[in-house]
């Protein structure tokens, strides 16, 4: 069995710090909206399809400094406010069998969000959406399909932690078993409900449920 985590807003608490910093900057180029909403309609989504998102809505091209200068504003407050979601390294640290992260990030802020919170140790592979396969992010199934090619297994011997909608929704379309994730500070009323109508088999709060659920999930129609 392969364990795949999504990283932003599984292990690391930076959905909540990323919606902050988007809503600063959508709201200061006229898109008015409060961290709150960023995080329920965009959780999950790269910089990049958050941006052509709104540039539909309001029918008009955000400024061309836009993504640099939200970029460098989320890895500033990222640099200085990144706190590991509770209860990840112990569970990291106790679980057994293979492990890698598949995210939406680049690998570049992927290694400062790992290095940060003391997580780097953990995984030996770390994949990044839109630098391998085709390049695709979430919800494509790229990357869930690529780490399974990678480690040699079927994507029903995968077992994925997601906390948003188009993570979900990636990992069922590549055919992963999927549990879906509230433990991040982002978490919101309703939730868990839109991750399992997306397709997540469970749903956990806690790292400490999680090997007992996966073991559970896998076992489900006769899967060991």
């Amino acid at each position: 069995m392969l364990y795949a985590f999504d990283c932003d807003g599984v292990l690391v608490d930076s959905e909540v710090i990323a919606s902050q910093v988007d809503a600063e900057m959508l709201t200061s180029v006229g898109f008015k909206i409060a961290p709150e909403e960023v995080t329920v309609r965009f959780a999950g989504l790269t910089s990049v399809a958050i941006h052509d998102i709104v540039e539909k809505e309001i029918g008009r091209k955000l400024p061309g400094d836009f993504l640099p200068k939200q970029k460098e504003a989320l890895d500033r407050r990222l640099a200085r406010d990144l706190k590991i979601v509770e209860g990840a390294k112990e569970m990291l640290y106790r679980l057994e069998g293979p492990r890698c992260i598949c995210s939406n990030s680049t690998t570049e802020r992927l290694t400062i969000e790992l290095n940060k919170v003391g997580l780097a140790d953990r995984f030996t592979h770390v994949f990044s959406a839109v630098e391998v396969g085709d390049l695709q992010p979430k919800p494509s199934p790229n990357v869930y399909a690529f780490a399974a090619k990678s480690f040699g297994v079927n994507p029903r011997e995968m077992i994925v932690l997601e906390d948003s909608v188009f993570g979900v929704t990636a990992a069922k379309a590549a055919g992963a078993r999927v549990i879906g994730f509230t433990g991040g500070a982002h978490t919101w009323l309703g939730h868990a409900d839109l991750l399992v109508e997306a397709g997540a088999e469970t749903v956990i709060h806690r790292f400490s449920e999680f090997a007992k659920v996966a073991e559970a999930v896998m076992s489900w129609e006769g899967m060991e």
